[in-house]
């Protein structure tokens, strides 16, 4: 579970946000490599440390290393600067202005229309 490795986490009720933690989490550099887990799985413990509710995991991908705790287009940038390139070059332009401007609008885009997107289903829907 998530603890001292840097741990994506994702809504695991929907079939968009498995296939996709899985497809990165299979890219990811060998060193320190992160974990993903559904929010579903977390303890009560690791909820309320990180100050979170169940609608901000419902609504959004959360990346936690450390103390450092990113949601949304972030949490997606983080974990593909984990990964083995390009992957991660796309993971640094998703956190650079102006691309860092409009990656908060496509990821609410994505995360509120991802049952209509590969590998979701009715349960993805917001």
């Amino acid at each position: 579970m998530a603890g001292p490795r840097p741990t994506l986490i994702y809504d695991g009720d929907c079939g968009f946000c498995t296939s996709s933690a899985r497809w990165i989490a299979a890219r990811w550099r060998a060193d320190n490599t992160p974990v993903a887990v559904p929010w579903q799985q977390l303890t009560a413990e690791q909820v309320d440390r990180w100050g979170l509710t169940d609608e901000d995991f419902a609504t959004s991908a959360f990346w936690v290393d450390g103390d450092r705790i990113d949601g949304g287009h972030r949490s997606i940038a983080r974990a593909l600067m984990a990964a083995r390139a390009p992957w991660a070059a796309c993971g640094r332009i998703l956190l650079w202005p102006p691309v860092s401007w409009v990656a908060p609008f496509g990821y609410r885009m994505v995360a509120r229309w991802r049952h209509h997107l590969p590998g979701g289903t009715p349960a993805c829907r917001l």
